[in-house]
């Protein structure tokens, strides 16, 4: 990678959808060679895609916590079997494997703390394997990279 390719991530961290001219320009190289250098970067996968920032508000997700989960053991099957119970559930926008006192860290997502409970209680305390489930909820975000 050089520097036009970091300028050219640069702006599209900003904007993913600036068209190849205003990237070109604003990178300082020709259309087509701007073209070029993006393909390379999705074909290396540097670029894994694009997406789409969603406004909360506009979806009714009032209420954003962050909740560590104990393991009751420390086998990968456990840990396998807590990734599938929670990969479909589509308020846990995000599932980490941490290192710590718990295993995971999840990001939930709902419209409000009565929806919480709901997947507090059905969904991960209903896990087998869940020993312990501590909540944080956001009451704010200064900075958020995904919005």
């Amino acid at each position: 990678m050089d520097k036009f390719d970091e300028k050219i991530l640069q702006e599209l961290k900003s904007d993913g959808r600036i068209s190849n001219i205003k990237l070109s320009e604003r990178i300082g190289l020709s259309p087509s060679a701007t073209f070029r250098r993006v393909q390379e970067l999705e074909r290396k996968r540097v670029i894994k895609g694009y997406r789409v920032i969603l406004d909360p508000e506009q979806l009714q997700i009032g209420f954003v916590a962050f909740v560590t989960i104990g393991l009751s053991d420390h086998r990968r099957s456990s840990q396998l079997a807590f990734e599938q119970h929670v990969a479909d559930v589509p308020e846990v926008v995000e599932c980490h494997n941490v290192t710590g006192t718990h295993e995971y860290l999840l990001r939930v997502e709902a419209t409000d703390l009565k929806h919480f409970q709901r997947i507090h209680s059905n969904v991960l305390g209903e896990c087998p394997h869940v020993n312990a489930i501590t909540t944080m909820v956001v009451m704010e975000s200064s900075k958020d990279q995904r919005s």
